[in-house]
């Protein structure tokens, strides 16, 4: 029989127990009993956190701000260098298993984040740059709004939301994502319900949406309607509502009403901010107006405003499409100096100005500054490379830009395929343009009019009639309405190639169609047949320009003199160049050229080179350097 090897304590006296084999007598078990209850408390305690740690693991993989506090603590990441304070919920660890922190209240737009509450300032943008998260109704508002129905619809719709905090909320989201769209008439019909049949009372956002609105539309007395209703509802303005209204003017070319509003804004104690500021240079840019944009920058730095990164980016896109890349450089090199950190806009706003020149070397520098900044090249930045070997005449650059692009996990959009098709049809290279086509097509990127547009060009440039016409067959298939430049590209070949016929017959489609014939369509027909010696067709066509309600420019009489300097007319070259003069049309190098080609001795060289140069310095006094 197996011994019991059982211990039974409780049974022994305490007293009988020799102390020699290690059981206490009871003096001093009564002593030693409190520390034997601890050591009991305490391997308790230590399974019930082994417990509770295992609990809160899991719930933590689920919620993970769920058992954190706003306790602030530190940590080291795994090169044991300690990282500054921050929240734990403002902490994770990355795909390399290193302990990063980020500031939870600026969420990454891929990310998205909530605008909740948060309101919508025009001079940034959105709020630290956050989209905004739709809820179930601002996303059924959305998506009934883009269906295209007509005002009174949507008004119908919306006056069957409750008048609460959330639905305010809810509109105003969907405000800002239109906005995001740029569809300025659903914009206008949601803003334009809440001031006339909501019961919301309209705060200065809803009028500065709608101001914004209505100048993008170019309706500027609307614009100038609602900035009235703002002061009427007792609303204060702000510097946005400023900034808007000038841009607003500036779109429309109205620049003393523009100058009225910045005056006005200083009467009511407003300081020329740089939101302001930036708002109107932007404004004049996109209504035409360069030169006005350089000076509003000028006296900007005059009035001691402090240019900001936007203001700096939008006079390099200046500089850059006026062929000015030494003063794009030129003003990113004061901006450097004065402290303003350049953005990836900034970047690619100066690679833009040197791929407008074909400097590709120039461009792949400031491409390579962007990397050593720490910004990593977006799709834009990358295609404004890729234009730049295109026009300096290197289609194998650019297509190795694309591969790198590919390479690097960005993908090429639209504009991409493009630039390479162009690349590819400008060095004559019509197979391989044809190819990246299609290949535009097999990732399921739908080629728009300018995609087939520039494959048209790449044909044309070869003189590859039958593939044109095919190209726009293709574009009739797609749905595509062919507008006048295409047809004017098409009217240029035929007259290349001599095929008058057919040039007759696309300008009578035109003519019946609702296509504009504009000067340029005549400029093609006028200079095809002075160049094939058609002098009187031509003339035909220039004494049609009238009732045609369009006015002969450089272009036009350039391309008729040149008829008759074909043709060594010297004394004819003039006459029409004194009716250019006359007619209030200035000459360019085109014209002093074709002028140069008439004369047939020394005397008549010296004479037109004369008429030129007087021409260019009378130039200086009425038109703009």
């Amino acid at each position: 029989m197996a011994r019991n090897t059982t211990c039974n304590l409780n049974a022994v006296p305490f007293h009988a127990v020799d102390p020699r084999i290690g059981i206490s007598s009871p003096i001093e078990r009564r002593n030693k009993e409190p520390l034997l209850q601890q050591l009991i408390f305490l391997l308790l305690l230590v399974c019930a956190f082994w417990l509770n740690s295992i609990c809160t693991l899991s719930h933590t993989l689920i919620e993970p701000r769920a058992c954190m506090n706003d306790s602030e603590w530190k940590a080291n990441d795994s090169n044991s260098v300690a990282l500054e304070k921050f929240k734990r919920d403002s902490v994770y660890i990355d795909k390399n298993g290193r302990l990063r922190n980020f500031n939870h209240k600026k969420v990454s737009r891929k990310k998205c984040g909530s605008l909740r509450g948060r309101g919508w300032k025009y001079g940034s943008g959105f709020v630290d740059g956050i989209f905004p998260v739709l809820s179930p109704t601002a996303q059924q508002i959305l998506d009934y709004v883009e269906k295209g129905v007509e005002s009174e619809s949507i008004w119908g719709s919306l006056d069957m939301l409750p008048p609460t905090l959330d639905a305010w909320d809810d509109i105003f989201t969907v405000a800002v994502q239109l906005r995001m769209r740029k569809q300025w008439d659903s914009i206008i019909s949601i803003c334009r319900w809440i001031l006339l049949r909501s019961s919301f009372k309209p705060d200065v956002i809803c009028y500065n949406l709608l101001i914004e609105a209505f100048g993008q539309k170019l309706l500027y007395k609307e614009a100038e309607s609602t900035y009235l209703q703002l002061l009427e509802a007792r609303c204060i303005p702000t510097e946005d509502t400023y900034a808007l209204l000038i841009k607003a003017y500036c779109i429309s070319g109205l620049l003393e009403k523009a100058e009225a509003v910045f005056a006005e804004m200083r009467n009511y104690g407003l300081p020329s901010s740089a939101v302001v500021y930036n708002a109107y240079i932007n404004g004049l840019m996109k209504g035409g107006n360069s030169d006005k944009a350089e000076e509003i920058f000028k006296r900007m730095k005059k009035d001691a405003c402090k240019p900001t990164t936007e203001t700096y980016t939008m006079l390099i896109n200046l500089y850059g499409k006026a062929g000015k890349s030494f003063m794009a450089l030129k003003l990113f090199h004061e901006m450097m100096s004065h402290d303003c950190k350049p953005n990836i806009c900034t970047y690619t706003a100066l690679v833009n100005a040197f791929a407008r020149e074909g400097l590709c070397e120039k461009a792949e520098e400031v491409f390579e500054q962007m990397q050593e900044a720490g910004l990593e090249p977006d799709v834009y930045a990358y295609n404004a490379l890729m234009e730049a070997y295109s026009r300096a005449g290197y289609p194998y650059g650019a297509a190795e830009i694309f591969s790198l692009m590919q390479h690097m996990g960005c993908e090429p959009d639209r504009a991409s395929y493009n630039i390479l098709v162009d690349a590819y049809g400008k060095a004559g290279f019509q197979d391989d343009a044809e190819a990246v086509f299609k290949d535009m097509k097999r990732v399921g990127i739908t080629p728009t009019m300018k995609s087939h547009m520039v494959l048209l060009s790449a044909y044309s440039k070869m003189g590859s009639v039958n593939k044109c016409e095919e190209i726009l067959n293709q574009m009739c298939k797609s749905g595509l309405k062919l507008d006048t430049y295409v047809l004017n590209s098409m009217l240029n070949l035929y007259g290349r190639l001599g095929q008058f016929g057919k040039m007759e017959e696309v300008l009578r489609v035109m003519e019946k169609g609702s296509y504009v014939a504009d000067i340029s369509t005549y400029n093609i027909l006028i200079n095809r047949y002075g160049q094939a010696g058609f002098i009187e067709r031509m003339e035909d066509l220039f004494q049609l320009l009238p009732s045609k309600g369009l006015k002969p420019d450089v272009v036009t009489w350039t391309s008729r003199i040149g008829a008759y300097s074909k043709k060594k007319l010297y004394l004819k070259c003039l006459e029409i160049f004194e009716e250019m003069i006359d007619d209030g049309c200035y000459p360019d190098g085109g014209t002093a050229k074709v002028l140069l080609a008439a004369c047939s001795n020394e005397d008549q060289t010296e004479q037109v080179t004369t008429v030129i140069r007087t021409m260019h310095k009378d130039m200086k006094t009425v038109l703009p350097v």
